[in-house]
Parts: structure tokens; sequence; C-alpha cells
């Protein structure tokens, strides 16, 4: 099946960015335009159930989410790439590394789900779980991760936006894909990582960052944007943007 996507630059260093639970490919417009172009070619890819994949019919798994991601770096002749995930995304460039580990250059997880998910309060899986129905608790889940502190306007628009590029039963769908997955057993920890966090985010933090992506990969380093909950893209544009090209620009001269 194909894949929707856009691509920002024609830089020798592909690299493709998959989005979160709440988002599509454009949930990272805020950046684009300070990207490096010259340096790098990003992809910004739509899952099955997502942006114009929104009816695409799939399994709405993380292994599905992985196999599309090769499947689009196939066609678009990356032999080898890096990978940026937001969140559920974080999770699925995981799995891209441990099926075609030799591929892959390195991983920038942003305010990632590691692999394995988190933890949660039977309480707390409740209101994920309504959120594929009720806007407001998806209001309420954006306004917690992002420390309840950034303009009720803004809350509701990510909410809204959410709801209206994803459908309900794929959004529904991924939660247990992102929450329950665990495929620990296949990483082999060679990828260089960078894990990024916002200071705000209650429940991704550095503390849960070094406990698995510091445990899994011996290179991974953990870096906290200020100012930022979980949506760094939003909240500090350009302060995600130097993180990222920081990093894979000294992936590159290794």
């Amino acid at each position: 099946m194909p894949n929707t996507f856009h691509r920002v630059g024609q830089g020798p260093h592909p690299v493709i960015v998959l989005h979160g639970w709440f988002g599509d490919a454009h949930a990272f417009e805020p950046i684009e335009p300070w990207l490096s172009g010259d340096a790098f070619s990003y992809v910004f890819m739509d899952y099955r159930g997502y942006g114009g994949m929104r009816e695409a019919p799939g399994a709405y798994c993380i292994d599905e989410i992985a196999a599309d991601t090769l499947a689009l770096a196939d066609a678009l002749g990356f032999d080898r790439f890096s990978l940026v995930g937001h969140s559920m995304g974080g999770m699925a460039i995981e799995r891209v590394a441990t099926l075609a580990p030799r591929r892959v250059r390195a991983l920038v997880p942003v305010a990632p789900v590691p692999c394995g998910g988190v933890p949660m309060a039977p309480a707390a899986r409740a209101l994920l779980q309504g959120a594929a129905a009720d806007l407001a608790k998806r209001r309420a889940i954006i306004d917690r991760s992002t420390g309840a502190r950034l303009p009720a306007a803004w809350v509701q628009w990510k909410a809204a936006y959410s709801a209206q590029h994803a459908s309900a039963d794929a959004f529904a769908a991924y939660l247990p894909a992102w929450a329950d997955t665990d495929f620990s057993d296949a990483i082999d920890g060679r990828h260089p990582v960078l894990a990024l966090v916002g200071e705000h985010d209650p429940v991704f933090t550095a503390a849960l960052m070094t406990a698995t992506y510091g445990q899994r990969y011996p290179g991974a380093a953990v870096q906290v944007l200020q100012n930022a909950g979980h949506y760094p893209m939003n909240e500090t544009p350009l302060a995600l943007v130097a993180a990222i090209e920081r990093f894979l620009h000294a992936v590159a001269a290794d």
C-alpha cells in the first residue's frame, strides 16, 4: 500500500520522521522551515488511519508502522537513513531498527513511548481509552501531558486536530499498540540514540529514558528540552531542531 508523505530538503542524509498518537505527517510543521535541507532529506509519513491514509485499512499496530516505514524507504531509494519518532512514533522507530538494523544510522526518539510501554493506573488507562470518542478527554490528556501550563485555545486546537486527522477506530486501536507492545528482546543496542524529553512532561521523563534507552543502548544520550512538555515541536520548535540536527551532524561525522 502506498504511503502518504511529504519531504523537506534534498540533502544526502535521509531522515524519516514518525508522528505520535495525536498527530499525523504534518504534526511537525512548526519545525519544518528551520530544518537544514542541504544536509538532510526529511520525510514525514502518515500511518494507516491518519492524515492522507485516514481511510486506509490496517492492523493499526507497531509492526505495521515499521513495515510501512521500510516500504517507504525502499520506494524512495533510501538504503540507509536515520529516524525521528514522537511519542508512539518513538516506539515505532525502535521497531524499524530491530527489523532492519544495518539500514538505520541513528534514532532520535522525542518524548517517546519506550519499547514495552509504561505502567499506568486503571483510571489513566480508562481516560486514554475514552479519548477516541470524547474530545474533552483528548483535551485533558494533552493538558496533563504538557504540564497544565499552555493556553486553553491551543489545547483545544490540538485535540480537534487529532480528531479530524485520525479515524476513531485507528486511534482506539493504536492505544494498546503503543501501551502494550514489547520487542525488547530484539533490541541489540548498536544504534546511536538521542532521547529528547520536555521538562514539563509528567510521564515521559529523563528518568524513564535513562531506565529504558539508557539500559538498552550503550551509547544513548538523554537531553531535557527546557520550557517544553510532551509536544516540543509545538512548544519549542527551534530548540527541537537544534537538538536533532546537532546530533545527526555528529552521527554523520563519525
